[in-house]
């Protein structure tokens, strides 16, 4: 008789997860790296959520217990500022001031983008590292001339533009260097193919570029948005009464309403809920623009 043998059934392997877990060792991740992260993202939200509880306190509680929570929750701080005309006047010109900001940044800035990453002529890359040294150069070092110009020779002081145009103009550096490499990633074929269907370089511009390159046009508005939203300096010299900006009137809120603090707070919370929302919301998109600039 012959002895007939069976090969054992053979186990698919196992997969990374499970190895480990059999090894009695599950590596999650270096515990002291998510310690680092724990400690970091309460230092960053730990002052954003005391303003905002601290809005719904009194200036009693605050002053009794100023690490408390609100106890009992309190709404007129935020509805005095709400009923505030000055602070709905402060988010339209903030509004104004970064809408023009980014339409200014985004057109101009995928214009200039576009014959720097599609264009072959000499000096280029010369031409790209001017904008490159432009990341350098931050607005307060340019203020007193800034402040010359747009007030006398422009005679645009207090006014929307007087702030917008000098805004998009510093971002403009970071705009042409997040969208040279997302321009310079579309594929030569594509334009050679639009070419020969008769389009213009003009008509790929608008009519095929454009369309691509929405996710690093996205990018760079928003990132001028709130930019334009949190500046400071610039509109503190240029602007004055009506025409101030939110992060202005909460300043001036700040000054006159000095033992106001739980106002104070409200105030500060309502001003910053507007770009905070809007970044969050095009979170996505941001990511997915530089992640385009990054393969590029």
């Amino acid at each position: 008789m012959t002895a007939v043998l069976t090969a054992p059934p053979s186990t698919p392997p196992a997969s990374g997860t499970e190895s480990r877990r059999r090894g009695g060792a599950y590596s999650g991740g270096n515990p002291l790296v998510y310690c680092i992260a724990l400690v970091v993202a309460a230092l960053t939200l730990g002052p954003v959520v005391y303003g905002v509880l601290g809005g719904f306190r009194t200036n009693a509680q605050l002053a009794e217990a100023p690490a408390g929570l609100p106890d009992p929750w309190v709404l007129t701080n935020y509805a005095g500022v709400l009923t505030n005309p000055s602070f709905w006047q402060y988010t339209w010109n903030s509004v104004a001031i970064a809408v023009i900001t980014t339409a200014v940044v985004v057109v101009f800035g995928v214009m200039a983008a576009y014959p720097l990453a599609r264009y072959e002529f000499k000096g280029r890359e010369g031409l790209f590292m001017v904008f490159v040294v432009g990341l350098l150069f931050p607005a307060a070092v340019a203020i007193v001339p800034l402040f010359i110009l747009i007030t006398q020779n422009l005679q645009l002081g207090n006014t929307w533009l007087g702030v917008a145009l000098p805004q998009a103009a510093f971002a403009l550096p970071m705009t042409v260097v997040i969208l040279r490499p997302f321009l310079m990633a579309l594929p030569k074929e594509l334009e050679e193919a639009a070419m020969l269907d008769g389009a213009s370089r003009i008509g790929f511009f608008w009519r095929i570029l454009i369309p691509l390159s929405g996710p690093g046009m996205v990018t760079v508005g928003v990132l001028a948005f709130v930019g334009s939203w949190n500046a400071y300096l610039l509109p503190l010299l240029l602007l004055q009464s009506d025409m101030k900006t939110l992060p202005l009137g909460v300043a001036d809120f700040s000054s006159e309403h000095s033992a106001d603090t739980a106002g104070v707070f409200a105030f500060t919370t309502l001003a910053m809920i507007p770009a905070l929302v809007f970044f969050l919301a095009m979170q996505k998109r941001i990511v997915n623009g530089l992640q385009g600039a990054v393969k590029g």
